[in-house]
């Protein structure tokens, strides 16, 4: 199971050995366990793995967790090519930036959980008809359902 955080401006993603994912929005900062994981190219510390592609002058992170598949989309514009959507496969959490123009990423790839992040995501979570409360910390189970995407709202 993984534990999903939020501390101020920072979302981490814990696994059961108290393993981290950081990832700070303020400052577009991911962390793999107190490593810094801003660079394109294929990552592995205290058994997490993660692939980090640039794309369009951004970085996108694709991390495996405790067998889960964690994704951080820092932006809301990304053109989405074949090459793209093909990196994005077999999402457990989705951690994006939610604005009107990232609901084409989110509409175009699929997620179990999705955690969206910025001043407006209220808005948008009301406008999917989810009007959820907020909350500091989720823990997530071992089986989610494929059957239906389950939003996170984090205070």
């Amino acid at each position: 199971m993984l534990d999903i955080i939020k501390n101020w401006d920072v979302i981490s993603v814990k696994d059961w050995n108290k393993k981290e994912i950081s990832f700070d929005t303020d400052k577009n900062l991911v962390l793999l366990d107190w490593l810094d994981v801003n660079f394109p190219g294929e990552y592995e510390k205290s058994g997490i793995l993660a692939e980090i592609k640039e794309i369009d002058s951004t970085l996108i992170y694709s991390f495996t967790i405790d067998s889960k598949h964690v994704f951080i989309v820092p932006t809301e514009k990304l053109e989405l090519k074949e090459e793209i959507i093909s990196f994005f496969w077999d999402i457990d959490v989705l951690i994006i930036l939610w604005t009107k123009e990232s609901i084409k990423i989110f509409e175009n790839i699929e997620a179990k959980v999705v955690i969206p992040y910025s001043e407006t995501k209220d808005i948008f979570l009301n406008s999917l008809g989810q009007h959820i409360e907020s909350v500091e910390t989720y823990r997530i189970k071992w089986d989610l359902d494929w059957e239906k995407t389950e939003f996170i709202n984090l205070g």
